[in-house]
């Protein structure tokens, strides 16, 4: 008898372990966006500031402000603070003692995303027009996995993804910019947004389309294609911080919030998606706040643009919501934490930075 009821705990739990594991990952990235804004809403001080707010704070505060700091970011971000916030983890509130930051020396894209995707700092990557990344990704390494193989594909409103991601050796599928997608088969949906892509005003030259055509591709192919490793990036954040423009970069955070919904809406609609698949969501580097002039700008010259933030939600993902914990973690644990997330280790011929042990169960 006892022998029946051990047999039959070993089955309970075997499967309660087997509902916890994902199967899915989904990356995203928003280019530079700020932990501030993450953690506290839109800042009153650029949003007054006519430099910055295209003569329009009116607008920003109509829509964005709370006296409530938790209203307030919850405003800017709802999904993040209604649905993240109670299933997942969100880290980087420096307020709270909760760190994270780039361990790259440069603050800017190219190493981040290398960074990011590599659990690896190469120091020899230190321009945004370097070479094709000589590291492996995580994404390469998922695609050499067998049962993981020709299911891992990318999709970067900014071109330099070809490069960082090197799909020329690993072989995956990459859409970045102006690139049309669907391939030699294009689905009606992708031959829209192709059409539309070619004739769309580009504010960001050749080199980077605006976010929606990003969006839509990335999910027609989540739809058509259901990869098993998806990798999606949103660049309006970063752009319109440059163009000094507070408006435009406060709408497309709350966008970009908008897009991580309907990504996890329609994942937890699909069987071979619902309950087994993960989303980690970060940015690259972080931007200026000490001098608020500076949040426009980053780089190793501008102070805090090193600082930055992630969440992340699935279903073997401790639900500890805003972590509180007075810790330090960096861009660089994110590979191997991505892998373990999908019951991997991530092995390269370069070290890859362990993984950060408090966000799986």
């Amino acid at each position: 008898m006892k022998s029946i009821f051990f047999l039959f705990f070993l089955f309970i739990t075997a499967t309660l372990q087997a509902q916890d594991q994902t199967e899915n990952v989904i990356i995203i990235t928003t280019d530079g966006f700020r932990w501030q804004e993450v953690f506290t809403g839109i800042d009153p001080v650029i949003a007054k500031d006519k430099r910055f707010n295209q003569s329009d704070s009116e607008y920003l505060f109509k829509k964005y402000w709370s006296d409530n700091l938790k209203e307030r970011r919850k405003k800017l971000l709802p999904f993040f603070w209604n649905t993240i916030a109670s299933n997942g983890q969100i880290y980087g509130n420096r307020g709270l003692g909760n760190k994270v930051d780039v361990s790259n020396p440069y603050w800017f894209s190219y190493p981040g995303y290398s960074e990011i995707l590599c659990g690896y700092v190469d120091t020899a990557i230190n321009a945004n027009v370097y070479k094709h990344n000589p590291n492996t990704t995580v994404l390469e390494f998922f695609n050499r996995q067998e049962k993981l193989k020709n299911k891992v594909a990318a999709f970067g409103a900014w071109d330099a993804f070809h490069r960082i991601i090197n799909d020329t050796r690993s072989k995956i599928s990459v859409v970045t910019a102006y690139d049309a997608c669907g391939g030699n088969a294009p689905t009606a949906n992708e031959k829209l947004i192709n059409a539309m892509l070619r004739d769309s005003y580009r504010p960001f030259n050749a080199e980077e389309c605006l976010d929606v055509f990003t969006h839509y591709a990335a999910m027609e192919y989540l739809k058509t294609k259901r990869p098993r490793v998806l990798y999606i990036s949103y660049g309006e954040t970063d752009e319109w911080a440059h163009q000094r423009d507070y408006k435009f970069y406060a709408d497309a955070a709350h966008q970009f919030d908008a897009w991580v919904k309907e990504i996890w809406d329609y994942v937890q609609s699909v069987p071979q998606y619902k309950n087994k698949t993960t989303l980690l969501i970060t940015c690259d580097h972080g931007r200026g706040d000490s001098i608020k002039e500076k949040w426009t700008s980053h780089g190793r010259d501008v102070d805090g643009s090193s600082q930055i933030w992630f969440a992340v939600m699935g279903p073997n993902v401790v639900p500890s919501g805003e972590m509180t914990d007075n810790v330090q973690l960096y861009q660089k644990q994110f590979a191997q934490t991505i892998a373990k997330i999908m019951g991997y280790t991530f092995t390269a011929e370069h070290p890859v930075t362990e993984q950060i042990k408090s966000v799986i169960k």
